[in-house]
């Protein structure tokens, strides 16, 4: 019975060896060559970065005296035919040139890099990809462009989207640091390199 027992519990440790093995193989393959168990890529979401930009607004400020604008309710999209991050803002312009109020909307978009001393994902270079006013402000419509172009690059230029814990990037004393940063339909992917 002990022969048996023995028996068994030898084909079971050995199954189990090789069931972890092939497991570890499958694994291995999005791990980094140093360390099999390090992954080799993080990737955060679409909520994630809409949560961190949303922590940005509202936002009110007056530009060259002339023009009050107040920025609302931020909505992330992710455009990875064009590897970058839209953000369409809500706008209300007031100034003394225009008799009432103007409500509309920027849209701008931003590629992603790499921000190696706050170890975060920032929005780079943003743009502005349109603008939409409602009113009396057809006239002044170069105006207000020029302004939005320099509310978003004020605004979100190098501003943080997501930032790495210490432990992400670091192991048995090996510093990594995030390489390409690729945005996908369902969030963004940062590939993990060795510094």
């Amino acid at each position: 019975m002990t022969r048996s027992a023995t028996r068994i519990s030898r084909r079971t440790f050995l199954l189990a060896a090789l069931t972890a093995a092939g497991a570890s193989v499958s694994l291995g393959a999005c791990a980094t060559g140093t360390f099999p168990f390090i992954p080799d890529h993080y990737t955060f979401s679409r909520q994630q970065v809409q949560d961190a930009v949303q922590r940005k607004f509202p936002y009110q400020r007056s530009v060259s005296q002339l023009f009050d604008v107040s920025l609302t309710n931020p909505v992330v999209e992710l455009l990875p035919e064009r590897n970058r991050v839209s953000v369409r803002l809500d706008v209300r312009l007031t100034s003394p040139l225009i008799r009432q109020p103007v409500n509309g909307a920027f849209m701008l978009s931003s590629e992603l890099a790499y921000d190696s001393a706050s170890r975060s994902v920032v929005l780079r270079s943003p743009s502005v990809d349109r603008v939409d006013v409602d009113g009396d402000a057809a006239p002044y419509a170069q105006q207000i462009n020029a302004v939005a172009a320099l509310v978003a690059t004020q605004l979100l230029n190098n501003y943080p989207v997501y930032t790495f814990k210490p432990d992400q990037l670091q192991f048995a004393g090996v510093n990594y640091e995030p390489g390409t940063i690729t945005i996908l339909t369902n969030g963004i992917r940062a590939q993990i390199v060795e510094k």
